[in-house]
């Protein structure tokens, strides 16, 4: 059976592009070590917002400012290394589900901070919009992650094989 680089000389061109992480510890790219900490945070979000819905116990509104504010900043260092990957490998530029991660997360990026800063400015519009915001959040949280897993378990990004091993 004839694989697609096969047949398109397109794919097969992006296909011969060096997709090696350049931002890395030992091997392991910094970017898919990261992305776990907002990733989870904004998820914390979430639940701290339902729990806050169903309870009206002011701590989970606290829980959720924290949270937020840690998916957040912990996003936005994830988003420099990812950027930074995206600038300097041009393997990971040529393939179209990079930018569709990229767009995701900065989408992601944008709500959580609009959601840290309403949080900050008026603590008691956890709900609805918070709430509302925290779903949303989830929402590109699972698109982003959809597109970023694409990038490593389909097109080998970041994924450094050396015969050594």
């Amino acid at each position: 059976m004839k694989s697609p680089t096969d047949s398109n000389p397109v794919i097969r061109k992006v296909a011969e592009k060096d997709v090696s992480s350049a931002v890395a510890i030992a091997g392991h790219p910094i970017h898919a070590m990261a992305v776990h900490f907002p990733i989870a945070l904004a998820i914390a979000t979430l639940g701290a917002d339902v729990f806050y819905w169903w309870s009206a116990d002011p701590f989970w509104a606290r829980v959720g400012l924290w949270s937020i504010g840690f998916a957040f900043a912990t996003g936005v260092a994830a988003g420099l290394v990812g950027t930074a990957e995206l600038l300097l490998v041009p393997g990971i530029r040529a393939r179209a589900a990079s930018w569709t991660h990229a767009i995701a997360a900065m989408m992601f990026l944008s709500i959580c901070g609009m959601n840290f800063v309403l949080r900050l400015v008026e603590p008691d519009a956890v709900l609805p919009l918070g709430l509302a915001l925290s779903g949303l959040g989830a929402v590109f949280t699972g698109l982003a992650g959809w597109h970023g897993g694409k990038l490593i378990l389909h097109h080998g990004v970041g994924i450094m094989v050396s015969d050594q091993e």
